[in-house]
Formats: C-alpha cells, sequence, structure tokens
C-alpha cells in the first residue's frame, strides 16, 4: 500500500500537486499553468493542465466552467493525438454529468473513457472510468449489476497498492451494503477506508468515510452524539479543502441522524442548509434526497398531509425521470412512513402533481431549473 494518496487527475505541470490541496489553489494554480500551456503552443500540456481546471470547478460546484472547461480539455487532447488525455477529459465530463444527474450521458462518456484509457494504455483512467462507471449505477441503485465491478476495481487496487482508489472501492461496496441491510459489514468497511485513508493521508476519502461510520452508527445503534461528533470532524475537512459536495452530504446525514433521534425541527432547519446547498452547484440528485427529508421533517412538525402527499408526488416523479431507482423506493417508503397515499398518476409510472404543488405554491421549495434540456451528476 502507498503511503501517501495521490490525485492523478492532476497533470502537466500539477503533478506535484497534493491530493489535499484546497481546490481554491488547484483552480489557481491549474488557471495560471494553463495559460503558460496555452502560450507554449502544447495542447498535450493544455489538456493535462486543463483537466485539473475542470476538476477543480466541479467539486467546486463550478458546473457551468467545469463544462467548458473539461470540453476544452478533451478538444486540446484529440488535436494533440494524446489518447490518454482524451480519456481523462471524457473522465471528467462523465463525472460531472452524474453530479448534474444526467446518467445516461455519464454512462456514454465514462464508457468511452474506459476505452481510450485502454487504447492509450492509461490504466489509472481506464480504472477512474470503470470506477466512474461502478460509482454512476450505484447511485442508481443497480447494485446486482455494479457489485462485482466494485469487488474487480477493489481487487486491483489493492494488488497495484493504490491507497486512495482502495479507499474509494471500500466506501462503495460500503454503501451497497449499507442499502441492503448488510449494516455490520458496511460499518467494517467504512472503517477499514477511514483508517486506510487516514494512514495514505487521504483526508477527502476518510471525510467520506467518516460520514459512512456516522450513518450506521446512527441508524445501527441509535449512537446519535456520537454520530453527530464524527460528521463535525469530517466538516473541518470539506470546509478546509472547499469540498463543496461533500459538505452538502455531509449536512444532509447530519439531517438524517437528527430525524432519527426524533429532533425534527433541528433536522427540517440542517435539510434547508443542504437544499440550498444543493441547489447552488446544480446537483439533482442530492437536492432531491434533502428534499425528500424536509418533507418528512416538516410532516413530523405537523404539516397538513394533503400538501405532505403533494411534495412526495411530485419528488417521486423528479426521481423517477432522474432514474434513482433507490431513492424512488425511499418515497415509496414515505408515504406509508407519513400516513399519506399518492394522489394520481402522470403518465410516466409517477404520480401527477397535485394543482397546489405547481411552483411556488407548495410548502416545498421549487426544484431549480434543468441545466438544460438536452443531454448534460460523490464522488471522488
Amino acid at each position: 500500500m502507498q503511503t501517501k494518496a495521490l490525485a492523478p487527475e492532476y497533470q502537466g505541470a500539477l503533478t506535484k500537486m497534493s491530493v489535499n490541496a484546497s481546490l481554491t489553489d488547484v483552480l489557481a494554480e491549474g488557471v495560471r499553468h494553463l495559460k503558460q500551456a496555452e502560450l507554449s503552443g502544447s495542447q498535450e500540456e493544455v489538456a493535462r493542465t486543463g483537466l485539473a481546471v475542470a476538476e477543480a470547478h466541479r467539486r467546486l460546484g463550478q458546473v457551468e466552467e467545469a463544462d467548458r472547461a473539461w470540453k476544452a480539455s478533451y478538444r486540446a487532447a484529440r488535436s494533440a493525438g494524446a489518447t490518454g488525455a482524451m480519456a481523462w477529459a471524457l473522465w471528467s465530463g462523465g463525472t460531472l454529468a452524474r453530479q448534474r444527474g444526467s446518467l445516461r450521458l455519464a454512462f456514454r462518456l465514462l464508457g468511452l473513457a474506459a476505452e481510450l484509457g485502454k487504447q492509450g494504455g492509461d490504466v489509472v483512467a481506464r480504472g477512474y472510468s470503470l470506477a466512474g462507471l461502478a460509482e454512476t449505477g450505484r447511485i442508481q441503485g443497480d447494485y446486482e449489476t455494479v457489485a462485482t465491478l466494485h469487488e474487480q476495481l477493489l481487487s486491483e487496487a489493492r494488488a497495484r497498492g493504490e491507497a486512495r482508489h482502495t479507499v474509494w472501492a471500500l466506501e462503495g461496496i460500503a454503501q451497497i451494503h449499507r442499502n441492503t441491510g448488510r449494516l455490520d459489514s458496511a460499518l467494517a468497511m467504512f472503517e477499514e477506508a477511514a483508517s486506510l485513508a487516514g494512514g495514505a493521508d487521504d483526508r477527502r476519502g476518510r471525510a467520506w468515510a467518516l460520514r459512512g461510520i456516522a450513518d450506521i452508527v446512527s441508524l445501527r445503534d441509535g449512537g446519535t452524539e456520537r454520530a453527530l461528533a464524527l460528521l463535525s470532524e469530517a466538516e473541518v475537512t470539506c470546509r478546509e479543502m472547499k469540498l463543496s459536495s461533500a459538505l452538502a452530504y455531509n449536512h444532509k446525514m447530519r439531517a438524517n441522524v437528527l430525524f432519527r433521534a426524533g429532533r425534527y425541527e433541528e433536522a427540517r432547519e440542517v435539510y434547508e442548509q443542504a437544499l440550498g446547498e444543493f441547489r447552488a452547484m446544480t446537483e439533482p440528485r442530492g437536492e432531491a434526497l434533502a428534499a425528500l427529508g424536509l418533507v418528512k421533517a416538516r410532516a413530523r412538525l405537523g404539516r397538513d398531509r394533503a400538501d405532505t402527499a403533494a411534495d412526495l408526488d411530485e419528488l417521486r416523479g423528479r426521481l423517477s425521470r432522474i432514474g434513482l431507482l433507490n431513492a424512488r423506493e425511499m418515497v415509496e417508503r414515505a408515504y406509508a412512513e407519513l400516513g399519506v397515499e399518492r394522489t394520481g398518476d402522470n403518465g410516466d409510472g409517477g404520480p401527477a402533481p397535485a394543482a397546489s404543488d405547481a411552483p411556488g405554491t407548495s410548502g416545498l421549495p421549487a426544484p431549480a431549473p434543468a441545466a438544460a434540456a438536452h443531454e448534460e451528476v460523490p464522488v471522488r
């Protein structure tokens, strides 16, 4: 196992940047070196420094800037005939597509990235792209299809001594186990991931692992205060490294923990905070999950049953359109948990929103506008 985690997406003149560097620092250095590369005329260097710019923008939640940057990186790599750099650019684009809720596009771009990584002999680019495909399937809820791929990637990462990739794979498998009710094995994997990440100085990976541990501790053991303490520790890293998405998911988990403890008013406030954070970065999956928690918290605080049903109807349809199978099942369970019923069918297998659920009239904040009508969502 490597003693230190590496950030292979920081390439060209940025190869010495730490995996723990603040994303604002990565962006500043990336922009500086990108300008130098453009002046030098080296299209491959433009592609590789541009990749870091794209990834910094994406992780900071600046999705439009990230979209322009990965495409520019790909064009430069193609111009230079640099197959490996093309693979990395497509990996970045596919990861951004997943972040924005365009799962079909994510599958397509990540599949192309994996193929180009193979053609170009870039084992790491291919591994990251396959991991992206596995993660996209996992967040969609297609566990049977991607579980074997997760296990394969974990085995390969261990064999190559890639600490960061090993941590990612452990966390992915742990999440599958958690979502299928195998809480003991999920906890063991999250704890191993946290330990490995700590030893490899992978602060981002450790923050995600601590979030997973907090979830199990709260869900299985009712350990509210311990879970909140773990999330507070992870939040420090998220803030210091400017991990916008990880911070929003941390806050959503904090709200989950508070909800499970019956602290509904506190949970409502934190769900609202997380919802705003997800909307600011155009991350529809996180937005929908935070909105579901907010609906449940408001219901426990006495919200009208008809309004609660209308909110769940809207969420069910939204999650069906995104293709998040597991999250839609969570909404289905919420109907029974809150004692309300669906109010109709919207024609695509989901319920029809009630008239009072039109934007601006529902008690639930209206969803953020789609990034685009065409194909266009944690994450490394």
